[in-house]
């Protein structure tokens, strides 16, 4: 997940203050993750306890997720569905898919509506 967090970081350069929310996985609230969070200035926010409505969004992208992607092929590495889960969340799902709940309009296009 740390990576995965460096990476996101290295291709966004998000300001500091950015908010990232997660849920209270033993991840999210390790010394090593809550670490890197500090160190570029993000402000930590998980889920209540017991809250199932608080990650709504992110329940709804991993549906997506399966129904587009993952459940029409067949993976043989983890090479193979690092790079198809890649090219899904930064070629599809952030530059072209519509969201309803952003008024049927890209992530990316809601991003540079904006700022």
């Amino acid at each position: 997940m740390i990576d995965a967090l460096q990476r996101a970081i290295a291709l966004r350069q998000p300001p500091e203050g950015v908010i990232f929310h997660s849920d209270r996985g033993s991840q999210y609230c390790s010394h090593d993750y809550q670490k890197l969070l500090r160190k570029y200035g993000f402000k930590a926010s998980m889920s209540g306890k017991g809250n199932c409505y608080d990650n709504a969004a992110v329940e709804t992208f991993f549906k997506s997720l399966k129904a587009e992607l993952i459940w029409r092929m067949k993976l043989e590495t983890r090479e193979q569905a690092e790079k198809a889960l890649f090219g899904y969340i930064n070629r599809f799902y952030n530059p072209k898919r519509r969201h309803s709940y952003l008024g049927n309009i890209s992530p990316m296009q809601f991003e540079l509506n904006a700022a």
